[in-house]
């Protein structure tokens, strides 16, 4: 069959699909929608370059919750299905040998269709943040102080001048000796983790752990259990595994494994969690769920993947073991980052893992890009080791505390009647909610047009719908410019309206 494209033009309306959704199936609707999607674009029903209708316009034809429509569409984005041009709507891409006319004018080489993978396609979907001086209230910032900068800058110079010259050749890609151990006595005192440094490897952060994991661990079509909401590069990661990403809805104490009707579930390979602090809900899961969830993990047969992104920000003295401390069945892959509690261009974290793994995590790592820098590894270690790590932790987690509740009662003062804020117990963000019937879509795209960045939390979700919120970072900014942020915020959202 020829491919016909009709570049801008809106696809067939809802009367497409409407036949092969089953709302008293047991698979979701909204599975069901995406399952015709996929058959429609492949099959040519929906021409190459054709608009896909507007989530609303969708939604409202097959009779479905807005949320429903807009989370298969991001679904199918990061499978690669459907582009995503942002203020314009999703398209169906056109394929490469339709676009080589095009380059040929424009004087780019006509590149082979054989050439590109089942992955390039999808990763042409995938738009990756360029990001610069951080916005209030993007989130992920670390405060960077005077201190920190002072001490880190004398572990630098004393780590150039003191490496002899065959330690500026190719380092260990499991990470250098000396990092491991710090971080190995270091996770068994604060975080209860059990390893020795031979269990460690040194990654670039969680995401290159999480991707070293669905590397060793998943073949293409095994099924990854993820929270819902989530982590969104999370869900990224695995898909570009080709794995068959199964959401799982979260309660008031985190991921529920236990109340999955598990019939109805493909068996997971990889489970996926944070639970120390759920991202982005922000609740921690109890003892008790954790204890559930090791027993089912061993039961199934499945891994577990645990985020410990930023427990470091919770008060000691209700910080909850860590999974993988409580793990006695060799099932938890416990990842860590350094960016997030030092500074995000640091580019390290770790894998604590089970000790068949090490040598397939290895060779992967190597693999990937052989190994982080040993001359970085050798500051950390310096830091680490000469005690400014766990002084620049306390400091920051009293200053994250203070900025918390300066956020908090500024947006009270300020939007009380329109945003909800509640503070929690740690962390490096909050959800501000919005009036039920807003879109938290529209409203951080208003607010991103003057200046304020916030995350949508109907970004994150997968498949159950969550009330409409914006996820706020407070640290790494100053009080200052949150100051100013809120104020801004104030005169967008209290002169717009959905």
């Amino acid at each position: 069959m020829t491919a016909r494209t009709h570049t801008d033009r809106p696809a067939t309306g809802a009367t497409l699909w409407t036949t092969h959704l089953d709302r008293d199936a047991a698979v979701p609707v909204s599975r069901q929608l995406a399952a015709a999607l996929r058959r429609s674009i492949a099959e040519g029903g929906i021409c190459p370059g054709a608009k896909l209708p507007s989530t609303r316009s969708l939604a409202a034809g097959l009779g479905l919750a807005r949320s429903t429509v807009v989370g298969v569409f991001e679904q199918l984005a990061a499978e690669g299905f459907v582009l995503a041009r942002p203020g314009s709507g999703y398209y169906v891409p056109i394929p490469l040998a339709q676009n080589q006319s095009s380059a040929a004018v424009n004087g780019a080489a006509p590149t082979s269709p054989r050439l590109i993978s089942r992955a390039a396609r999808r990763l042409a979907a995938f738009d990756p943040p360029r990001r610069g001086e951080p916005r209030p209230f993007e989130p992920g910032y670390a405060e960077i102080d005077g201190r920190f900068m002072t001490n880190w800058k004398r572990m630098a110079s004393r780590a150039l001048s003191s490496r002899s010259p065959t330690q500026w050749c190719y380092g260990d890609p499991q990470g250098e000796p000396a990092l491991r151990s710090a971080i190995a006595d270091y996770l068994g005192a604060a975080r209860g983790v059990r390893c020795r440094p031979e269990q460690i490897v040194v990654t670039a952060g969680t995401q290159q752990g999480l991707s070293l994991a669905a590397r060793v661990l998943l073949d293409p079509g095994d099924a990854a259990w993820v929270e819902d909401p989530c982590y969104r590069a999370a869900v990224d990661i695995l898909g570009m595994a080709e794995a068959r990403i199964v959401p799982i809805p979260v309660d008031a104490h985190g991921l529920a494994v236990t109340a999955v009707r598990v019939g109805d579930m493909p068996s997971p390979r990889i489970v996926y969690t944070t639970p120390s602090r759920q991202y982005p809900l922000g609740m921690a899961m109890p003892l008790a769920r954790r204890a559930e969830l090791l027993g089912w993990a061993e039961s199934a047969g499945a891994w577990i993947v645990e985020d410990d992104y930023e427990s470091e920000f919770q008060h000691p003295a209700r910080m909850l073991p860590s999974l993988q401390g409580l793990d006695r069945s060799g099932r938890v892959i416990y990842l860590g980052t350094f960016s997030k509690l030092l500074f995000p261009s640091l580019r390290l974290g770790y894998a604590v893992l089970p000790e068949d793994l090490v040598g397939p995590f290895v060779a992967a790592r190597h693999l990937d890009d052989r190994q982080s820098s040993a001359l970085i590894q050798t500051i950390l270690t310096d830091f680490m080791l000469g005690g400014h790590f766990a002084r620049h932790l306390k400091r920051m987690r009293a200053l994250y505390a203070e900025r918390q509740q300066f956020l908090t009662e500024r947006i009270t003062r300020r939007l009380g009647g329109l945003l909800k804020i509640r503070p929690s117990e740690s962390g490096m963000y909050l959800i501000a909610w919005l009036p039920e019937k807003w879109s938290d879509r529209s409203a951080a795209a208003a607010l991103a047009a003057a200046g304020v960045s916030a995350v949508p939390l109907s970004s994150l979700v997968l498949e159950t719908p969550r009330p409409p919120g914006l996820v706020l970072g407070y640290t790494g900014h100053s009080e200052a410019a949150m100051v100013r942020a809120v104020e801004s915020t104030a005169d967008v959202l209290n002169n717009w309206s959905d």
